[in-house]
């Protein structure tokens, strides 16, 4: 079944082509990385997808239903979970605090809140932290804490944006294993991501942006070996 599809999506500000007739499908179950250069079109994407951006033209569809145009509540009720490149905690609350705020979306209990944030803070291996408040965490916590916030609304398909990079390697292996380990509970994962080693190993196909532009799409192993994909990592500067 195909959870997410993007028809010919296009985001223009002024002169400016964020995103061009983006075209691709996401199956649901799949984890699907989404790369390029710095200012791609990637985050532009994902926003569009999340509801932050109205597109300038083309079309966007969420479990066969036309989505274009709607607003960041209605996907995350519809079931479209996201976090942030900068990360945006609640500084002054703690983890499980951040985290039952995020429930509240899918419970108006603050007991069935509080019990599926405690849930998700198992899953994502928060428990150490739980009770510290988010302002006196490491980035590599708080980059936990936005990830278990958007897995908190029970989302069917999750927006990674960036949460693996600037971890140590150690860091890095652990954020892996709780990735594919959600991704395998059955949620549909797109990723934006820089490394490539991270990438390779951990997506099932992968979707390649420049300028604006959908570039290649495919297994990692033949994307990455793609002209085009090399030219647009190699044969630029910045």
């Amino acid at each position: 079944m195909t959870i997410l599809r993007t028809l010919e999506l296009t985001t223009r500000f002024g002169g400016l082509w964020a995103n061009r007739d983006v075209s691709f499908e996401v199956d649901s179950g799949e984890l699907l990385g989404l790369i390029g250069p710095n200012g791609a079109g990637k985050s532009t994407l994902f926003s569009t997808i999340a509801g932050a951006q109205r597109p300038t033209s083309g079309w966007l569809h969420f479990e066969g239903r036309e989505v274009t145009g709607w607003q960041a509540h209605e996907a995350t009720r519809a079931g479209v979970g996201r976090t942030f490149q900068l990360m945006r905690v609640f500084s002054s609350m703690t983890v499980l605090e951040n985290l039952t705020t995020a429930a509240h979306v899918r419970h108006r209990r603050p007991r069935a809140a509080r019990r599926q944030a405690e849930r998700v803070i198992d899953m994502v291996g928060l428990d150490p932290v739980a009770d510290v408040p988010a302002a006196g965490l490491t980035a590599a916590w708080k980059k936990r804490v936005e990830l278990g916030r958007a897995l908190a609304t029970e989302p069917r398909l999750l927006l990674l944006d960036e949460t693996l990079s600037g971890l140590t390697p150690t860091e890095a292996n652990e954020a892996v294993d709780i990735v594919r380990s959600i991704n395998q509970s059955g949620i549909t994962i797109v990723m934006v991501e820089h490394v490539m080693e991270i990438i390779m190993p951990l997506c099932h196909r992968l979707v390649v942006l420049d300028y604006g532009r959908k570039i290649a799409e495919g297994p990692p192993a033949e994307v990455v070996k793609n002209p085009a994909v090399v030219e647009a990592y190699l044969g630029r500067t910045g």
